[in-house]
């Protein structure tokens, strides 16, 4: 029965902590009047708050998120402090608590796989079959990531129509990401149980600070554009190889090479010279505040965390793809869930699919192009590293815009056309450079490999 007691105390910590975050969210919604209107918490907050209800609606996502993140914490905490799991060894996993328990906090930390697969893993490989590799991953990640584009400005902008000839507008974008994000669990989660044969190494709770950054990265993106110009954005993004590269000296200690800095910087500043010399100023909306800045620079840091994360995590346990989709996405999916039914958006979504079929079907075409786009996304970042997948992502953007004007017949001005050589010439400098320096470490490992040997005595 001793051993029972921990298993009770962390039920008890789940169950408490769920029940202080239902009475709080009860409050806000008595605060805000939400007993006497059939208006969700979200739009309540919309109605009360201006200027700085972003800063509000933040604090609700966050609030939402903690039912995940808070008994996580504690249960760490507390199995941590008794030993939990020396106390429950592998024995013991045929009971639910113990088991779960390993899964989550548990796993061979700090072991290097000498399968790891992560940036360096091709560095064997001749100079074609990199480049064949690289064009696999940008074109994969254009199709998905344009498709994905395209149907997310449809089903945001468009006016779907139900059974009576009403028309209405679908707003809430946080259950776009949590059905892109559910779609992509239960695909990669079925194949894993079908198909994967590969070990897990990391702890599950490794997954949730990626998962994490990554939606709070695209709600600071979309909140941004409600008070900074929508060129002012896409300068600001074309820039994200610096702190790509900044974060990935915090979190992972890499250590990047002269031609990497020059490269990174000529790539921004040609992009910023092509987005100059490309948008229609006409068209655009010349606001532009320090909220807007101060939210575009949040962005910008979840971002360069994200893909950096994910790139530590594959360097250091070696997961293949799939293992790393499977695991973003559970925690994705529950933030979202979590957060929208405490702001009561899940329910009202669900009731607009039901009544208007076309948008169900937009919704599940948009989740697949999603979920195949993170596939390409993580696969390239266990391949080339975070810093590649923001100069592919980064050259993907300015492909679209370039197209955009050859369609359309924008006018591209010569300081665009000079961005644009710029942009290209950084890159080949960099695939150049990065060929030569591994042409001379594989010459100088060879040299060191035949002084190793031992000379036979004559």
């Amino acid at each position: 029965m001793e051993n029972r007691v921990p298993d009770v105390i962390i039920c008890v910590i789940i169950v408490a902590t769920l029940g202080c975050i239902h009475l709080i969210s009860n409050l806000m919604r008595i605060y805000f009047g939400a007993e006497y209107s059939d208006l969700t918490l979200s739009q309540l907050v919309d109605t009360h708050t201006k200027e700085y209800g972003w800063i509000l609606k933040l604090a609700l996502n966050c609030f939402g998120y903690s039912c995940i993140f808070l008994p996580g914490f504690l249960i760490y905490k507390y199995t941590k402090r008794v030993r939990y799991l020396e106390k429950n060894p592998t024995g013991t996993e045929l009971r639910l608590i113990p088991a779960a328990v390993r899964f989550c906090f548990s796993g061979s930390e700090g072991e290097k796989s000498d399968n790891a697969h992560a940036s360096k893993g091709t560095a064997g490989q001749g100079f074609l079959k990199e480049c064949l590799l690289l064009t696999y991953c940008f074109l994969g990640l254009m199709a998905c990531h344009l498709t994905w584009g395209v149907l997310q400005e449809k089903i945001m902008t468009q006016e779907y129509e139900d059974a009576d000839g009403k028309k209405s507008h679908f707003r809430d974008s946080q259950f776009l990401v949590f059905t892109n994000r559910f779609l992509a669990f239960v695909i990669s989660g079925a194949y894993l149980f079908v198909a994967q044969k590969t070990r897990h190494r990391a702890p599950l709770y490794k997954y949730s600070f990626a998962s994490l950054s990554n939606i709070m990265s695209a709600w600071f993106q979309y909140e941004a554009l409600k008070f900074i110009s929508f060129p002012t954005q896409v300068l600001a993004k074309s820039c994200k190889i610096i702190p790509v590269m900044i974060m990935g000296k915090i979190i992972s200690k890499n250590k990047y090479e002269f031609y990497e800095y020059l490269t990174a910087g000529l790539i921004s500043v040609g992009m910023i010279f092509f987005m100059t010399g490309s948008h229609d100023e006409t068209k655009a909306s010349p606001v532009t505040t320090l909220t807007g800045l101060f939210l575009l620079t949040l962005y910008m840091i979840f971002d360069s965390f994200t893909s950096n994360w994910q790139g530590d995590l594959f360097k250091t346990y070696a997961m293949t793809s799939i293992q790393m989709m499977c695991g973003i996405n559970l925690f994705s999916t529950l933030f979202t869930s979590a957060s929208l039914n405490l702001q009561g958006g899940f329910m009202e979504s669900l009731e607009f699919a039901s009544q208007h079929p076309k948008f169900i079907v937009d919704c599940i075409v948009l989740s697949i192009s999603s979920a195949l786009g993170q596939l390409f996304i993580f696969y390239t970042i266990a391949s080339f590293g975070p810093v590649v997948f923001t100069i592919i992502m980064t050259v993907r953007q300015a492909i679209a815009i370039l197209l955009s004007c050859l369609i359309y017949k924008h006018s591209i001005s010569s300081i665009g056309i000079f961005g644009i050589f710029v942009v290209f010439l950084a890159i080949s400098l960099r695939v150049y450079c990065n060929q030569r320096i591994k042409a001379i470490r594989r010459r100088a490992a060879e040299m060191a490999s035949t002084y190793a040997k031992p000379r036979i005595a004559v």
